[in-house]
């Protein structure tokens, strides 16, 4: 019992812990200012793969240089990432870029600051799929269902412990009932006997 309680104890656990880690990257890491989204084409290959996630992080629109990826909203308003190739910065006119997907053969039309949303720090590979399943109905069904069994499951060594220990209580009171018993017989016996001796 010792053993299993050990090995259940190690295993919750560590799935706790990725949990934890999986619900750090997921949403915690917005406390930092980390915006994550997930990349759904391969505009951006080999650098950011389909099915990854990345973390864009706000900076100055004019910082933003050639060779810098950028995530905005193109015209029609959808989040995309791409790669600066080329900065304007007329008199009058402000900052602008033109920009294009590392796996694309045309560029973007002309992007203005306030379009921007960030620059992409960091990534990783596959976590975008996970995001976008949670996402989902059965995905948060699923989610949620993940989080009470690791609750619960804290518990079951301990419930398992006393339910286990019950009946070993009860067999010792019930030896040192039946040895009461037989205390009480002989008892009885040296008393018969002492009756009859007189």
């Amino acid at each position: 019992m010792k053993g299993f309680k050990r090995v259940y104890n190690i295993v919750t656990t560590i799935l706790l812990i990725l949990a934890l880690i999986l619900a750090f990257l997921l949403v915690g890491l917005r406390l930092f200012g980390f915006k994550p989204y997930t990349v759904l084409s391969g505009s951006m290959e080999p650098t950011y793969h389909v099915g990854s996630m990345i973390y864009v992080k706000d900076v100055p629109p004019d910082s933003l240089q050639v060779r810098d990826p950028v995530t905005y909203r193109n015209e029609s308003g959808k989040v995309v990432t791409h790669r600066v190739i080329e900065v304007y910065n007329e008199p009058g006119q402000g900052v602008s870029y033109r920009t294009k997907g590392d796996a694309n053969d045309t560029a973007d039309g002309i992007l203005t600051p306030d379009r921007v949303i960030g620059k992409p720090i960091f990534s990783i590979p596959y976590l975008g799929y996970v995001a976008n399943y949670i996402q989902s109905p059965s995905g948060m069904m699923l989610a949620v269902c993940v989080c009470l069994v690791l609750m619960v499951g804290m518990f079951v060594p301990e419930i398992l412990s006393i339910m286990l220990e019950k009946p070993q209580i009860q067999s010792e009171n019930s030896e040192q009932s039946d040895s009461a018993k037989q205390t009480d017989v002989a008892s009885t016996k040296s008393e018969d006997g002492t009756d009859q001796n007189v």
